[in-house]
């Protein structure tokens, strides 16, 4: 009974409110009336059309054309897959000691990419903080008996969660919209044969979307189940620390994908960005596309030309998603049809290229040809952007809408001529027939020639400089110039609705040549970069060594002013299995890491690398741990972020990964930090199963004791060179252990004050002249009990004295057991002074 808070909007203007809106965290409800005024009784009758929302809005003004909006619908039962029945979806919040099944379902309803898995077992919950945080949804629907917040306690979700009742998540109601939405009659083709908690998902995730779109989702026919276990795995934090779709200052530009994106089109872009996210694992799909990126590389021409076409081309995964849901204009269904007009040419320009890939592709392309002819012919050359603008709909499409045409112009003709004739008859010369929406059309009479208005004129309103006026003949040639012209628009609607779905019947074709369109892009950009770029074709073997020469990191060669310092890198199971990295701050060893894993994530996603030779073994998972980070609002210190995500790489990694750890162990004192980092470097070199390809960058200098000890463990350093005070970085990273970490000329570079870097200096050689005791104090602090004062830093040092002098010039090798003695004797007198 409480009164609700309204606004109007403009009509024309609701697509940039409901946007708005959306943006602010609300779902809008848009109603519409839903029968003809004119035949209406009483109120006139409406309805819910459509409830839009973060997942659901397709509006380009709202999506990002190179990132995919993905709507997310999450499924946790607590029965395992074999017993999973009715009964799953009365389940309660599920707790990580529960046997659980958890079911993810993806679908982009812009483009009508749908997909689903399932995760097993308590790696479930955090494959799910994963999923979330790597593909970022724009929405998540879970059941209302789940509490997505209790389940995931220590992830921090910011993406809107709905509820939707539970009985929609059940398997058997799930299966049957499947099959119903798709036109099948069994799942199992699509690798969803026992798949119960991926299904329970999927179907929730359709009904939820054909409640609130109230469209048949024509564009939606497939669903894929997805594989866990096919792809190069990068988890979040590795996503993070690499840069690789978004730099340290969380933007596009300078990240991996900016640097190497290259494409023409939005679909282009979001396949790319695809490949990037999830790298192939198996040899034969990763050299088939390192050969068609090959083949574009160097058919210049041929290149260029496909680029060139593609600049034609529209952004059709999305354009057909908005044919399907009803809300694509007339200019987009132009853009569809001209888009088609290019596809014959560019199928005949790479005819001449070999690789296989680039010829299966051409084979799933189709020319489209009636879809184009349906087009052209029914849409007006220059249509408007709504259909309610009119004249949207060809001259000889429909003989009807031929006829009402006819009558809406004839009538205005005569109206104009009647306006000639009242001129004449009234001797007004200024007399003019006029139209409003009001009142439609009226005859307007200035105050000078009121007196020459003749008997037959109905006075309809007065204006400041004159009269209005209406006589039977004019509102008989209004009615049938506005109601041909009511009609003409009821007209041109249902005959663009009715194109609108045979267009959306063709769905499937024009997606799969979409997506042949989107690879040719992606892989020609792939080409275009390492052109441009002077990238290097990799060789790929399933095992082996991991090797290349003068690599570079893609984004801080192309940032740096001066030129890039290139580095060898090996990795293999026999002598280099774990490299640890020495070297002065800023010399380079973050890059090196960065740069070493970014090899993989390229070349495995069929791009080309930054190198002069590149001879790589596949990768399953990337590790990277590379800079401090710390969560505050989970009150997690930087220090135990970093144990959390070193405990996740110990667990997880196997023989065939890639760990970067980067000066492990510095946030906490420096014999614990120390204690750590070796155990850390022993875990990785021997432990039995695991034993993966690892750079281990550090100052703790004491670990590359190591390397004398563990087979597989090597030193390398970032050579600097210190002249006169004054510290030189050359960035090359080479064989062999450093000895110093330059940590005090860093300091000077960076504008600490003389004094300060004075007095640290001083510190530093007090240091190093006394061995440090387990509380971290130099032994010339005359300090003795361990919980005494700290650091014997306030104090001058002491200079060397007589005693450690005298000890320092025997020479042992030419001392008999006899003068050892005398000097003993001697030692032990003078202490006595």
């Amino acid at each position: 009974g409480s009164s609700i808070p309204m606004c109007g909007i403009p009509h024309h203007a609701a697509d940039t409110y409901v946007t708005r809106l959306v943006k602010k965290g609300f779902r809008v409800a848009i109603c519409d009336q839903i029968e003809d005024a004119k035949s209406a009784k009483g109120l006139i009758r409406r309805e819910v059309v459509r409830i839009v929302s973060s997942g659901t809005l397709t509006s380009t003004d709202y999506l990002d054309a190179r990132t995919p909006a993905f709507l997310m619908a999450l499924f946790v039962s607590q029965a395992s897959r074999s017993t999973q029945s009715k009964s799953a979806t009365r389940q309660s919040v599920a707790t990580k000691h529960d046997p659980t099944c958890f079911g993810v379902a993806l679908l982009d309803l812009s483009t009508g990419e749908f997909s689903s898995t399932e995760y097993e077992g308590n790696v479930g919950f955090s494959a799910i903080a994963e999923e979330i945080a790597v593909l970022q949804p724009r929405e998540i629907l879970v059941p209302d008996n789940l509490d997505l917040v209790r389940l995931l306690p220590d992830v921090n979700i910011s993406t809107p969660i709905t509820t939707a009742q539970s009985w929609t998540f059940d398997t058997e109601q799930a299966q049957q919209t499947l099959l119903d939405q798709l036109h099948v009659t069994s799942l199992n083709g699509f690798g969803f044969d026992g798949r119960h908690a991926a299904i329970s998902a999927a179907g929730a995730l359709i009904r939820y979307l054909r409640d609130t779109q109230k469209r048949d989702l024509t564009h939606v026919r497939r669903i894929q189940f997805r594989p866990t276990t096919d792809h190069l795995v990068i988890d979040s934090t590795t996503l993070k620390h690499l840069e690789i779709l978004n730099s340290l200052q969380d933007q596009r530009d300078g990240s991996l994908l900016d640097t190497v994106d290259s494409s023409i089109t939005a679909m282009g872009g979001r396949q790319l960005r695809r490949w990037l996210l999830k790298p192939l694992i198996t040899l034969e799909p990763i050299q088939q596309r390192l050969d068609a990126v090959e083949d574009f590389a160097y058919q210049t021409v041929v290149r260029l030309k496909l680029r060139e076409d593609l600049r034609g081309i529209a952004d059709l995964e999305r354009l057909i998603g908005r044919v399907a849901l009803g809300s694509a204009g007339p200019r987009e269904l132009l853009a569809l049809q001209q888009s088609a007009t290019t596809i014959p040419r560019i199928r005949k320009q790479l005819d001449s290229l070999k690789a296989p890939l680039i010829q299966s592709l051409l084979a799933e392309l189709d020319d489209l040809t009636d879809i184009r002819t349906v087009i052209g012919s029914t849409i007006a050359d220059d249509p408007p952007n709504q259909v309610r603008d009119g004249n949207v709909i060809r001259d000889g499409v429909d003989k009807q809408l031929d006829e009402l045409r006819t009558i809406s112009q004839g009538g205005r003709h005569n109206i104009a001529t009647m306006e000639q004739l009242e001129r004449t008859r009234t001797g007004i010369s200024t007399l003019k027939i006029k139209y409003n929406r009001v009142f439609g059309y009226y005859i307007e009479v200035t105050k000078a020639n009121l007196n020459a208005v003749p008997a037959d004129y109905h006075r309809k309103q007065t204006i400041a400089n004159g009269e209005r006026y209406i006589t039977p003949a004019l509102k008989e040639y209004e009615n049938k110039v506005l109601g041909a012209d009511e009609q003409i628009a009821n007209r041109e609607a249902a005959l663009y609705e009715d194109l609108l779905k045979s267009v959306a019947a063709e769905a499937p074709r024009i997606q799969d040549t979409a997506n042949a369109l989107a690879k040719l892009d992606t892989l020609s950009a792939f080409a275009e970069t390492a052109t441009l770029f002077d990238y290097t074709k990799p060789q790929i073997q399933e095992v082996g060594d991991f090797e290349a020469l003068e690599v570079r990191h893609p984004m801080v060669e192309r940032l740096r002013t001066n030129e890039f310092v290139p580095n060898d890198v090996l990795l293999n199971d026999t002598t280099h299995q774990l490299i640890i990295l020495t070297g002065p701050n800023m010399g380079g060893k973050s890059t090196f890491l960065r740069q070493t894993a970014l090899l993989p994530i390229l070349a495995q996603a069929g791009s080309f690398v930054p190198a002069r030779q590149a001879k790589l073994s596949i990768v399953d998972r990337i590790f990277a741990r590379v800079g401090a980070s710390d969560n505050i609002s989970q009150g997690q210190s930087t220090f135990m972020v970093e144990m959390e995500e070193t405990a996740n790489i110990l667990h997880t990694a196997t023989s065939r990964s890639l760990v970067l750890l980067d000066e492990v162990g510095r946030g906490t004192s420096t014999f614990d930090g120390l204690s750590i980092a070796w155990a850390v470097v022993e875990y990785l070199a021997t432990h039995s199963s695991i034993r993966p390809s690892t750079l281990f960058a550090t100052h703790y200098h004491e670990l590359t004791d190591l390397a004398d000890a563990l087979p597989g463990v090597v030193n390398y350093h970032v050579e600097a060179r210190e002249y006169q005070d004054e510290l030189t970085f050359l960035r090359k990273v080479i064989k062999g252990r450093s000895d110093r970490s330059y940590g005090i000329q860093v300091a000077k570079l960076a504008g600490l004050p003389d004094s300060v870097v004075k007095r640290a200096r001083e510190v530093l050689t007090s240091l190093e002249t006394d061995e440090l005791k387990r509380s971290g104090r130099p032994a010339l602090s005359d300090t003795q009990d361990a919980h005494q004062a700290q650091l014997g830093l306030f104090r001058d040092v002491k200079p060397i004295d007589t005693f450690e002098q005298k000890l320092r010039e025997i020479n042992l090798d030419q001392v008999t057991p006899l003068d050892a003695l005398t000097i003993l004797t001697k030692l032990k007198e003078d202490t006595k002074d």
